[in-house]
């Protein structure tokens, strides 16, 4: 099964574009880790074309909040269409289990015993000031952290999170995260 965890980061905030719609906001880093190659690999807007190859011939696409954050905004690059790929989110996993989101360092927290290097907002600073090095960093670190939640989720079926001083375990239901479909390409983009 060709998998491909992802994160993206913005140049801007919802309150700068005035709505809360992600479409609204412009990338300027996305990184990616390819279970079929092993690596990490950092884009930029220039390097989408690179991307879409990538994403054609995965079988999942898996992320964090990535359901309604990173697919509807990179989406409006693409010139497919996203939704069409089969995605994990794990965050709407951990909501449907716990029937409320989790931030994705609570989780890392509790889980992996780490937490993130940083917060989205703080990308958005470093864009601003040309900071682009640390930005690429901190998403490859955010791609990591949820590619180990993935592989923890599927090997025990339950995650944790970090609850005042406590860490709070619960199930996840991995039991469709693995399911492949015989195919060699998501036939998204347009002839």
């Amino acid at each position: 099964m060709n998998k491909i965890v992802f994160d993206v980061e913005t140049k801007n905030t919802f309150q700068e574009v005035g709505k809360n719609d992600p479409a609204a906001l412009d990338i300027s880093i996305l990184v990616t880790y390819d279970y079929a190659t092993g690596s990490y690999t950092r884009f930029t807007q220039e390097d989408f074309p690179k991307l879409w190859k990538l994403l054609e011939n995965c079988d999942i696409l898996i992320g964090y909040n990535s359901d309604y954050f990173d697919i509807p905004l990179l989406n409006k690059y693409y010139p497919g269409d996203l939704t069409k790929i089969r995605s994990l989110d794990i965050l709407s996993e951990i909501k449907k289990s716990l029937g409320r989101r989790i931030s994705l360092d609570s989780v890392a927290e509790g889980t992996l015993g780490k937490k993130k290097s940083g917060h989205g907002l703080e990308a958005v600073t470093w864009w601003k000031s040309g900071e682009i090095e640390k930005i690429m960093h901190y998403c490859e670190e955010d791609v990591r952290i949820t590619k180990e939640v993935y592989e923890y989720a599927l090997k025990n079926k339950s995650l944790k999170y970090k609850w005042f001083h406590e860490n709070a375990e619960f199930p996840v239901d991995t039991s469709l995260w693995e399911e492949t479909n015989s195919h060699s390409i998501n036939q998204t983009l347009p002839l």
